[in-house]
């Protein structure tokens, strides 16, 4: 995590799935154990790795309470709001939005369309003065770095005027003092570096996410807000308010009729940019052409920090149905807003073929004919995936097609050296995999075939065993069947059918208990016989005994009655 930069990654909420990845324009994400990261130094902060990341696990830095001590430090700070407001804030008023952002301490609130009224001024004086050329805006900071980074080579085409923001709190400081405090807010992600880069000029960036939060802890509800008399300060905007729809800077600069033969370009998102500006011998006789450039796919109203998606019809009519002026040429500029832009070109290290090709043989790609170029891993080509895994951004597991193989050889190898037969069929009951153990348990013709089709892939299953009602059985229910002791011939079968995806694949392993049954059979006949012998053992001894417990008694009685006194004879007889 680098909360430093204005974009970051909690890395323990990522679910690697790289989507960012294959959206990110320039690249500036780094996997680590299936964890995906931002690198700032490739960054442009365009965000929309915050707007697609499914698992929510991209942020964009919360600089709130930098701008609460500041409010608490400074006596007069102002909030500056990004024209796009009212496409975040549907059915909030102006005076509702004065009122609130007031209630939190601000001293006045002020448009930014301001600013960008003042830059498509100073643009529109610099297409009359110029012959020819091709001139690229500079309102748009994702675009720009980007340009400045990954196009160095149209750096020089970017108009030498400052952004709307900072435009704007040049405004600002000029009409209530150096010392006032400027809190800024957007949908925009890359304003935080714009502001990072210019704290003379711009205190704080938040987004409207911030904003939302901030007026939830104090309890206020905008559009619940009764008001009477606020007002935008210096002045209410008017054409400025077009800028965050795609064209609508183009729209500030056209003369009444058209009558120039100026060519307006507007193009939106950052791979249509590359795509449009990445030829360096890009010749341009006798023509200017002017180009807008913004980051988000159909403006600022589609922002990283959007409470929803803009652009809509809807939101465009809510945009324009207060603008009268129809430009902003001949606006008068009381200050110089002009700006110069410096290539800052990232240069990656230089790879050799060689160790291209040696990091494809990690993922199983050994010619041309393996790289599928399938854009899974995020990246545009394998070998461009390949670059990454050298330069530490990406590792193999990324290769999709390469785990797939993995897995499946795993997979083959399992089932292979598994002692038992393993099967596995689909939903109409022909064979997708085997092992050899399985066409062993049949007959000699099953054999044949499986050395003929490898696994007897595609073969139906009811042609190679009898009891195919038990996996009709199981795709049917879900559930697994068991048979223990299964007659089939003359083979007795061990049977266990298993749903890998319910009721469209299933898995069997089958085991041929026949010589453990019959070894128990026998075993078991040969100790019917020790018990049978042992009982008749027992019965002689019992006899055997018997009959010499009863000589044993006679002859007892025999010296008993021969040891009786005569005495005892004697009364015997008197008594009688």
């Amino acid at each position: 995590m680098n909360k430093e930069h204005p974009v970051y990654t909690i890395v323990n909420e990522c679910q690697d799935c790289c989507k960012c990845v294959r959206h990110c324009p320039s690249k500036a994400i780094k996997v680590v154990d299936g964890r995906a990261s931002v690198i700032p130094e490739l960054c442009i902060s365009c965000g929309l790795c915050v707007k697609i990341c499914p698992a929510g696990a991209k942020h964009i830095r919360n600089d709130l309470p930098r701008a609460q001590y500041l409010l608490e430090e400074k006596k007069n700070v102002y909030a500056a709001i990004a024209p796009s407001w009212r496409t975040n804030y549907p059915g909030v008023s102006d005076k509702q939005l004065i009122k609130g952002l007031k209630e939190l301490g601000f001293t006045g609130v002020s448009e930014t369309a301001l600013g960008a009224e003042l830059v498509s001024a100073a643009t529109g004086e610099l297409l009359d003065k110029s012959d020819s050329g091709i001139f690229i805006s500079s309102a748009c900071p994702a675009a720009v770095d980007y340009i400045r980074k990954y196009l160095p080579h149209q750096t020089k085409n970017i108009t030498p005027v400052l952004s709307p923001l900072l435009t704007h709190g040049t405004l600002l400081k000029r009409k209530y003092g150096k010392n006032i405090g400027i809190v800024f807010f957007s949908p925009c992600a890359a304003k935080k570096t714009e502001a990072d880069n210019h704290p003379d000029l711009v205190d704080v960036a938040l987004t409207f996410k911030d904003l939302d939060l901030w007026l939830k802890e104090n309890h206020i509800k905008l559009t619940k807000l009764q008001t009477s008399r606020e007002i935008f300060v210096p002045r209410t905007a008017q054409e400025g308010r077009l800028y965050p729809m795609e064209g609508g800077m183009i729209d500030t600069l056209r003369k009444s009729g058209n009558q120039e033969k100026n060519y307006y370009m507007s193009v939106t998102g950052l791979t249509s940019i590359d795509r449009l500006l990445g030829n360096e011998n890009i010749y341009c006789p006798d023509m200017k052409i002017f180009i807008e450039c913004l980051a988000c796919e159909g403006g600022c109203v589609n922002g990283p920090a959007m409470e929803k998606s803009g652009g809509t019809l809807n939101d465009i009519i809510t945009t324009c149905k207060d603008v009268t002026r129809q430009n902003s040429l001949g606006r008068k500029l009381d200050f110089g807003i002009t700006s110069g832009f410096i290539p800052e070109e990232v240069k990656p290290i230089e790879i050799s073929e060689k160790n291209i090709k040696n990091a494809l043989t990690k993922v199983g790609k050994y010619s041309i004919a393996d790289e599928l170029n399938c854009g899974g891993c995020g990246y545009g080509t394998c070998r461009e995936f390949a670059k990454a895994m050298i330069r530490k951004k990406a590792e193999p597991k990324m290769c999709l097609s390469y785990l797939r193989k993995l897995a499946q050889r795993q997979s083959n190898a399992l089932i292979k050296y598994i002692p038992a037969g393993v099967v596995i069929a689909n939903d109409k009951l022909k064979i997708i995999e085997s092992n050899l153990a399985f066409s062993r348990l049949f007959d000699e013709s099953t054999q044949l075939a499986y050395d003929a089709v490898p696994g007897l892939a595609g073969v139906e299953l009811s042609k190679v065993l009898s009891f195919t009602d038990l996996f009709e059985a199981a795709l049917a229910s879900g559930k697994d069947v068991c048979r223990e002791n299964f007659m089939c011939d003359d083979k007795i079968l061990n049977i266990n059918v298993f749903t890998i995806e319910r009721h469209r694949i299933i898995g069997a392993i089958i085991q041929d208990v026949t010589e453990a049954e019959i070894h128990r059979e026998s075993i078991a006949e040969k100790a019917q016989e020790v018990i049978q012998k042992n009982v008749l053992t027992v019965q002689k001894v019992a006899r055997y005994l018997g009959e010499h417990m009863a000589d044993t008694e006679i002859i007892l009685r025999e010296v008993a009655s021969g040891y009786k006194s005569p005495n005892a004879k004697s009364k015997k007889k008197k008594n009688d």
